[in-house]
This record gives structure tokens, C-alpha cells and sequence, in this order.
């Protein structure tokens, strides 16, 4: 069991504001959000492109500045804290999944997974270790010295889904992790991403365009006109 197992909320987000400076406009993309995530509870956000689900994920992961409102993760505000501070609290708490995968291309399937692990410090033996068990989980053993490149699109995403676990964060933030990929491979990853999710009992938020995907997690948010709201029939069965 992770070390990363916290009680109550893994984040909390109240009166979340982002505003963008474009020439002499202010574009307001989020206009006060608030966003609870339970432990191991699962969350689907829905809407068109460019309603601000992206944005809402870079502010919920400390990867952006709020213009106003705050962020807590598993009860700790991020205003205020170092590049450094940010940095390990990601680090311990939560993993990212992206639609391209943002593997780094001249490492192996095998150190990129372990490339979480050796940020704490942890030796390079156990690193790889660790890396390597996690490689079996996603059904890419044989593939441990392949680099990216060498990858197909759908080991890839495997491999950029060890990496977000290998750490077994608290929460998982997945934004359109299934977006490149085709139908086939892409249910693939989502079976294989909740049963993960259930195996180390991490908590997860999947922004997405699939309303298959999004019926499958356990509340369904839309985002519109910069506010995040219920979707219809957004609580279903886990």
C-alpha cells in the first residue's frame, strides 16, 4: 500500500478563477469553480473545445497560476508554495496523463517509467526495479528497452500510464489520455487505466470527449461558459 493514501479529499478547488491576457482584452476562461474529488472516487469532465477542461486541469495539478480562488491537494494549498515545493508535491500526490504521451524520446519504455521514482531519489537499481513491474502490469515487459519512437501509439499511452502510477499518487489527472488513439486501442487503455485505478486505489479525473468513457466513471462534470456544473445523469455505477 502507497505511503500517498490520504483520508477525506485528495483536492479540493473553491472559486477557481483563470484570466488571460490578450492584447489590451482580459479573456475569462474559468469564473469561479468548485471541484471536490474523494478518495479513489472517479470523475469525468465533459464540453467543446476550448470551454477551459485544460485549463482546469493545469490549475488543479499546480502546472498553471490561479487568477483567483484556490487549490488544495490532500490539504495543502498550492498558492504560495516554491517552483521546488510544487514540484515535490506532484510528485508525491498526483500523476498526469496526457493525450500525447510527452514520454522523453531518447529514454527507454523502462526509464521513462522510472524517471518519477528517481526524482525522489531513490537508487537507480530499485528505480528500475520498481519501473520493471510496473512494465509487466501494462503487458509491455518485452518492450523495456524500446525508446518511444520505437513504440506504437497504443504502448505508448501504456507506457505513459505506468509512469503516472509507478509512484501510486493519489490522484491521477488524465487529460483526453485516449484522444490519439483509435476506438479499439483506445477501450483497451480505459479498461486497463480502471483497473489500475482499482488495484492501488488512486483517485482519478478524465477530461474527455467520449460520453462512452465519461459513463463510466463515477460522476460526470460539464464545463460551459467558464463554469463547471452537473451533467445529466452524472452519478452513475462504479
Amino acid at each position: 500500500m502507497s505511503n500517498n493514501r490520504v483520508s477525506g479529499l485528495v483536492i479540493e478547488a473553491q472559486g477557481l478563477k483563470k484570466t488571460y491576457q490578450q492584447g489590451k482584452l482580459q479573456v475569462s476562461v474559468l469564473k469561479g469553480i468548485d471541484f471536490k474529488v474523494g478518495r479513489e472516487e472517479s470523475h469525468a469532465i465533459v464540453g467543446v473545445s476550448g470551454a477551459g477542461k485544460s485549463t482546469l486541469m493545469h490549475l488543479l495539478g499546480g502546472l498553471d497560476s490561479v487568477s483567483g480562488g484556490d487549490v488544495k491537494v490532500c490539504g495543502q494549498a498550492l498558492s504560495g508554495l516554491s517552483e521546488s515545493k510544487l514540484g515535490g508535491l506532484r510528485n508525491r500526490y498526483l500523476g498526469f496523463i496526457y493525450q500525447f504521451h510527452h514520454l522523453l524520446p531518447e529514454f527507454s519504455a523502462r526509464d521513462n517509467i522510472a524517471m518519477p521514482l528517481l526524482i525522489r531519489r531513490q537508487s537507480s537499481g530499485q528505480a528500475a526495479a520498481v519501473a520493471d513491474s510496473w512494465l509487466e502490469r501494462v503487458g509491455l515487459q518485452h518492450r523495456s528497452e524500446h525508446k518511444p519512437g520505437e513504440l506504437s501509439g497504443g504502448e505508448r499511452q501504456r507506457v505513459a500510464l505506468a509512469r503516472a502510477l509507478v509512484t501510486e499518487p493519489a490522484c491521477v489527472l488524465a487529460d483526453e489520455p485516449t484522444g490519439n488513439l483509435d476506438s479499439q486501442t483506445a477501450a483497451q487503455m480505459l479498461e486497463l487505466m480502471l483497473e489500475l485505478k482499482q488495484d492501488i486505489g488512486t483517485s482519478l479525473v478524465i477530461v474527455t470527449h467520449d460520453m462512452d468513457i465519461a459513463a463510466k466513471m463515477q460522476f460526470r462534470w460539464r464545463m460551459q461558459d467558464g463554469l463547471l456544473a452537473d451533467d445529466e445523469c452524472s452519478t452513475v455505477s462504479s
